[in-house]
């Protein structure tokens, strides 16, 4: 049997035909050099007992811990120097694995690599990394375009968590997710304090994954409203230098203003959860609850941001310029 390379860690709740799909397409891998680790996150024991995962080591959490928490708890478990995190609801090409880890053992200075996710059954894009907007906000970079306008290898700002591969020697040095964001927006921070720590992030449009988006928690439901509006907050207070920390509040301003102004168009997230039973004063709410969650986390994300800048290995304005160069408008964030 060869040594373990990878560690692929999948999270599930459901652990229904979604999981089963996954895991064949690990089976039918050009490389076998990796390992299968299932973290059960539905507290009774679904995978073991729907018997979905053979051949997969299955780690069993009593509750569900969160996305973040689920993967520390696959990456605690395994002693490879690679870890892979892959949603139980994506498909993975055969040449993933290999794609991903020829592109990162080609890089030494790379800590993270994206992959090309695309929409399941579509020949449209879920996401070719990822973006960050002056509020925090993260969206898939070349979400809806065609595969083919993303054709080559290149650097982009960090990878989607629901087809990612990271070294784990940064993992090691910067830690691994923030198990307390629960759910969205964790790929973000782990991205972004990578960033600070010198590492770069490659895209690698070979390693393709075939993706349901937002098959657990909805693609407009109230769950995501709260934690992506409250995790954007954590994203920032941790990771933002100071000049951008002030202006992301305007910039968020602008980010409202341009989700009433879609709703009124019928367009963009807004109008999504607006579909669903959930706009006007239930939006509002979630944005004050997010708020308010930020108020009893601050002396915890203040202490963190020190931590992150001490052992940073650029500057602010280096930082600052990395963003830059993959940022998304609010605008843009409201439209999707």
């Amino acid at each position: 049997m060869p040594d373990i390379l990878v560690s692929v860690v999948i999270p599930t709740l459901a652990a229904d035909s979604r999981l089963w799909e996954c895991l064949e397409s690990l089976e039918r891998q050009t490389r076998r050099d990796f390992e299968v680790i299932v973290v059960d996150n539905s507290g009774q024991g679904l995978v073991r007992r729907k018997g979905v995962a053979s051949g997969a080591r299955v780690l069993e959490n009593p509750r569900n811990t969160g996305f973040g928490a689920a993967i520390n708890r696959g990456f605690e478990a395994s002693r490879a120097p690679y870890l892979a995190t892959l949603n139980d609801d994506a498909a993975a090409h055969p040449r993933w694995i290999e794609a991903l880890l020829g592109a990162m053992e080609r890089r030494p200075d790379a800590g993270m690599c994206a992959s090309q996710v695309r929409l399941f059954g579509e020949h449209r894009l879920d996401s070719a990394g990822m973006l960050v907007a002056r509020d925090g906000s993260s969206k898939q970079r070349g979400n809806g375009r065609p595969p083919e306008d993303f054709p080559v290898a290149e650097e982009t700002l960090f990878p989607s968590g629901s087809a990612a591969l990271y070294r784990r020697a940064m993992l090691e040095a910067i830690g691994a997710f923030d198990s307390r964001f629960f759910l969205y927006c964790e790929d973000t921070d782990l991205g972004l304090r990578a960033r600070w720590a010198g590492w770069r992030c490659l895209y690698v449009p070979q390693a393709v994954v075939e993706h349901h988006y937002s098959h657990s928690a909805g693609a407009a439901s109230p769950l995501k409203a709260y934690y992506v509006e409250r995790n954007r907050l954590f994203v920032l207070v941790k990771n933002f230098p100071g000049f951008m920390l002030l202006a992301a509040p305007f910039a968020a301003l602008a980010r409202y203003f341009w989700h009433v102004w879609y709703l009124a168009r019928g367009r963009g997230s807004a109008a999504r959860f607006r579909a669903g039973g959930q706009a006007g004063p239930k939006m509002l709410w979630y944005v004050v609850r997010a708020h308010a969650a930020v108020l009893g986390h601050a002396r915890r994300l203040w202490r963190e941001r020190g931590h992150i800048r001490a052992a940073a290995r650029i500057t602010p304005e280096v930082f600052r310029h990395i963003v830059r160069c993959h940022s998304i408008s609010v605008r843009r964030v409201a439209e999707l």
